[in-house]
């Protein structure tokens, strides 16, 4: 019998749930994706170059023009200079790009701090590396880090740290002190770190999203990983990249060519075309996803549940303490069969919940009418 790797890891909460939702006819508010259309000029410009036979390998690293464009859009928006040859590379999907980065990093036997609760991905990778994931919880009302707390786990095994801003489930926004805090802690200790940006336009409410690029200290140690899944409203299309140091970047790159080779090409000649063409649009994201979070919180305002409006990302919490006390697992089976609406248990995405945690994840990337029908019913409840 083959000798699992990975003996206690099973299909997803996301793939269970969705398979829960389409069986029982249910709002699928689990798993993150929009169900409204992508720009028309991004999916033409897919079209357009799969018709004109772009259909072989791209370069390692991804096309030049796409890598030229995210390097424009990284001055423009977040005002840091990369060279498009040496640090970015684009990947099929950000889960790749944090797989390669935890991957070129992680010797067996050495340590990596993750903040719970964190995406499902981090410490698979980590365990396949032969390193151990040390999961150190966030602030249970806030989410935000204890950075004392945090540098008290490390020891001489630490070798990287994963963080995630704007914070999947949580919708937790890091501020530029925290970032301030992490660049004294990594460099005071010689870390890695691997920051998950893949949210970084939706974040709301007037605040800005602060990147580890824009930190000198951080950025010298730092895999920056984003989604062109998430800016662009294509997860299908599973394309994202990597900013790092140049000796980063050549790292990453050899297991990169390993684990998939290349990015998908009329994917990635699709995507520059329209940056290059709509230079603004991904600015323009969190107006139209805060209007989406608003009306869902609102249209929630006679329920029993509890809620304070998400800071970023394109998921909304919600405490069901005044419904129930029986585990969040329980309850999304039960809201999915019974109700209608199906959601993401956030106690999945801990090593060790919080038993007093009454809390449910809610996707709010979602056409108008889905999101006040589910409203509705949740407030039957």
């Amino acid at each position: 019998m083959l000798h699992s790797k990975l003996p206690d890891i099973g299909t997803n909460i996301f793939s269970r749930m969705t398979a829960l939702a389409s069986e029982c006819g249910a709002i699928n508010l689990s798993q993150g994706f929009p169900d409204f259309p992508a720009p028309q000029a991004l999916r033409e410009a897919m079209a357009r170059h799969a018709v004109q036979g772009h259909n072989q390998y791209a370069p390692l690293a991804g096309l030049a023009a796409l890598r030229e464009t995210l390097a424009s859009q990284l001055v423009n928006d977040r005002g840091v200079d990369c060279d498009p040859d040496t640090e970015i590379t684009v990947t099929p999907g950000a889960t790749v790009a944090i797989y390669c980065a935890i991957t070129a990093c992680v010797q067996p036997g050495e340590d990596v701090i993750v903040l719970d609760p964190c995406y499902d991905s981090y410490e698979p990778a980590i365990t396949l590396s032969g390193g151990r994931a040390v999961h150190i919880p966030l602030d249970a009302q806030t989410f935000t880090p204890d950075w004392e707390r945090i540098e008290s786990a490390i020891t001489p095994k630490t070798r990287l740290i994963i963080v995630n801003s704007p914070h999947n489930p949580t919708g937790a926004v890091f501020s530029r002190h925290d970032l301030r805090c992490l660049e004294t802690m990594a460099t005071r200790h010689d870390l890695y770190v691997i920051s998950d940006e893949v949210y970084e336009y939706l974040v709301y409410d007037g605040a800005a999203h602060h990147s580890v690029l824009q930190l000198e200290g951080l950025r010298d140690r730092s895999f920056a990983v984003f989604s062109f899944g998430k800016t662009l409203g294509v997860t299908g299309w599973k394309t994202g990249y990597c900013v790092a140091p140049p000796a980063l970047t050549a790292e990453l790159r050899k297991i990169h060519q390993f684990v998939c080779f290349v990015a998908v090409t009329p994917v990635q000649q699709a995507i520059a075309d329209f940056l290059q063409n709509l230079p603004g649009y991904p600015g323009q994201l969190a107006e139209d996803y805060q209007a989406r979070r608003d009306r869902f919180c609102s249209a929630l305002a006679g329920s029993r549940f509890r809620l304070t409006p998400a800071a970023g990302t394109y998921f909304q919490l919600l405490d069901y303490s005044d419904i129930s006390d029986q585990p969040d697992t329980v309850l999304c089976d039960i809201f999915a069969r019974q109700h209608g609406v199906a959601c993401i248990p956030v106690s999945v995405f801990s090593q060790a919940p919080d038993p007093e945690q009454r809390l449910l994840r809610f996707c709010f990337a979602k056409q108008n009418a889905q999101l006040e029908e589910a409203a509705q019913r949740l407030c039957k409840i």
